[in-house]
């Protein structure tokens, strides 16, 4: 298979989606090279046939040398991201390519990466370009532009959202397999929910912001976008770390417990939560919310209020002044190159006064104290991402009220401190894709994504709009092994079955989809309901599949409390000679069961019918 075999193509697309991360680290490993994906990307990208992506493209040439030279490296000098293909939005700088924050005569060429940048092609990561955003990253739509306005990857009809929107779109029609964008307001979020994307905007500071040309520079976040939240760990961790010449760079960060198997989750009130008469949206978060507590949550009511009244202040008050102070004085010189609605905005901050300033400032103090105790009652608050999905027809019609309604979740987020995780939720009925966002104070990044990643594969099939599917990628494992046990389950347990709730209720994650070594046999068994196999040593038997859950220790005595004679819990060998625990049968309970090893399987037992 090669390096971009997958699953049903999106529309309007030419190829199928690149795999997440760790199946492209394994399939590089075993012999494919960077330049057989070079050459794949380039044609994809070539091919598509949605426009308002990309600003500046790496030239096929330069990556066929990228490529190359990559190919050269010895297996021990590879970098975590060898050969990985991304995409940056323009407004970041990478050396030798424009940044033009998507005003053309603003553009200037930086002699150096920001540091953020500079770590993915340390790490081996091959660069495919600059891609389209809302003017200097003013908007939230997608619409702002002067490169092409981007359509939504599943309707045309609809916006793809902003600012980032060439960045979530490169992602989601399978040109790249993770991207970098700004989250100032909820630039890295809102096009993640509206292009069935993962969306992480980091704790401020976690991750350098040099090299970014600011929209509000005290706020301003790099983000991700990923397929899975593992991936979006993966990138995580490489472009993460203190930098000293960053003046906004945090070193210190508090010490937070691994996500625990059972948590409390804050929504707002039922009279908080707007969607602007959206009633499938409604509906929608109302299933996340059941999810989640499926998943051993607790739904605890809060007042939204100190949150919205926060979001208002980064749009209504002094905020948009750290605006015209970047770009210097080209808003005086060349009003005529910004995009009229883009000048009105940022041309607004010269009526706030130094007075007003400090105004809003001691009253974002006072909210950050009405919602500290919040955050003693919750370990983190399920929104949705946007109340509705509107399209560009409107949008275009009213940018500025439709534009702030966009970030009505997510315009608090950085003046509280906070690191938040956009997930995606499944589908409306209109085929659009629904997305919630979970956030905690800063420094609950990786705690906040593996509770992300059990929602996403609790609700979704496929990421992007290119049709992988979520069940074919790695799970994010982000317990320490000492404080869990993995248990390998052969039947009912398995994901999708009707026993996997227990599992996951008691915060198991799964590992891996395996088989037992050869050597074991594999019964129906009588008198269960739901049906129920055995597995059993018989050195004439073969190789079962398994699923292998990784749950924590302190959730195994009241998992094993619930096992029924006469299955028992024992050492199973695994394909390739590891051992877990696992599910075996004892052997008085064969009696009138039917042997059915050599379907291979309970999966393929019970599809035969």
């Amino acid at each position: 298979m090669d390096l971009v075999t997958r699953m049903t193509r999106a529309p309007g697309n030419s190829a199928a989606p690149l795999p997440d991360l760790a199946d492209l680290r394994r399939r590089l490993a075993a012999g494919d090279t960077v330049r057989a994906l070079a050459e794949e990307v380039i044609t994809r990208r070539r091919r598509l046939a949605a426009g308002g992506i990309w600003i500046t493209e790496v030239p096929g040439a330069s990556l066929l040398e990228r490529a190359a030279g990559l190919d050269a490296l010895p297996a021990d000098a590879r970098g975590p991201l060898h050969g990985v293909p991304f995409a940056v939005k323009d407004n970041i700088d990478v050396a030798g390519l424009p940044t033009t924050a998507a005003c053309p005569a603003f553009a200037y060429t930086p002699d150096a990466s920001a540091p953020a940048v500079q770590r993915l092609l340390d790490a081996g990561a091959v660069l495919l370009g600059k891609t389209n955003l809302d003017q200097f990253a003013t908007g939230l739509s997608g619409t702002r532009t002067p490169y092409g306005a981007p359509a939504n990857a599943f309707d045309p009809a609809y916006i793809c959202g902003g600012s980032s929107s060439g960045s979530a779109l490169a992602l989601a029609h399978g040109l790249v397999s993770f991207s970098l964008g700004t989250d100032t307001a909820g630039s890295g979020r809102v096009p993640a929910a509206l292009g069935n994307l993962i969306g992480l905007k980091p704790s401020r500071g976690l991750v350098s912001s040099r090299g970014v040309l600011p929209a509000c520079r005290s706020l301003d976040c790099i983000s991700v976008f990923a397929l899975t939240c593992a991936d979006a760990q993966a990138v995580l961790e490489v472009i993460a770390g203190f930098d000293a010449a960053d003046p906004f760079a945090r070193a210190d960060w508090p010490t937070v417990p691994a996500s625990g198997a059972r948590f409390r989750f804050g929504v707002p009130g039922p009279d908080q939560l707007e969607f602007d008469g959206d009633g499938a949206s409604a509906a929608a978060f109302a299933q996340v919310v059941a999810s989640l507590q499926g998943l051993g949550g607790t739904a605890v009511p809060v007042d939204y209020s100190p949150f919205r009244e926060t979001a208002r202040l980064l749009y209504e008050g002094p905020w948009v002044a750290e605006r015209r102070l970047a770009l210097g004085d080209f808003m005086d010189r060349r009003p005529d190159a910004v995009l009229p609605v883009v000048r009105e905005i940022i041309l607004g901050a010269d009526r706030f006064t130094a007075a007003d300033l400090f105004a809003a400032e001691y009253r974002l103090q006072a909210l950050r104290r009405a919602v500290a105790p919040v955050w003693q009652q919750v370990d983190c608050l399920l929104t949705p991402t946007v109340p509705t999905l509107y399209t560009r027809a409107a949008l275009l019609a009213d940018p500025v009220r439709l534009n702030n309604r966009l970030g009505h979740y997510t315009n608090h987020m950085n003046l509280l401190d906070l690191c938040a995780v956009a997930v995606p939720a499944g589908f409306l009925p209109s085929g659009l894709p629904f997305g919630v966002t979970l956030q905690a104070p800063a420094g609950h990044d990786r705690p906040l994504l593996a509770l992300a990643d059990r929602l996403h594969r609790a609700h979704n099939t496929t990421v992007g709009a290119t049709g992988l599917a979520l069940a074919d990628t790695t799970p994010m494992i982000a317990d320490p092994p000492a404080a869990m046990l993995d248990l390998a389950v052969c039947g009912g347990h398995m994901q999708g079955l009707p026993l996997n709730h227990e599992l996951t209720a008691r915060g198991a994650r799964l590992v891996e989809r395996t088989h037992t070594a050869p050597g074991y046999r594999l019964y129906a068994l009588v008198g269960f309901d739901p049906p129920r196999p055995g597995l059993v040593r018989d050195a004439a038997g073969g190789a079962i599949e398994v699923e292998v859950w990784r749950l924590p220790l302190a959730e195994v005595g009241a998992f094993l409390a619930g096992v029924p004679a006469p299955l028992a819990i024992g050492t199973v060998e695994l394909a390739g000679g590891g051992t877990v625990k696992g599910f075996l049968c004892e052997a008085a309970a064969l009696a009138g069961a039917r042997d059915i090893t050599t379907h291979g399987g309970w999966r393929a037992w019970l599809a035969a019918g």
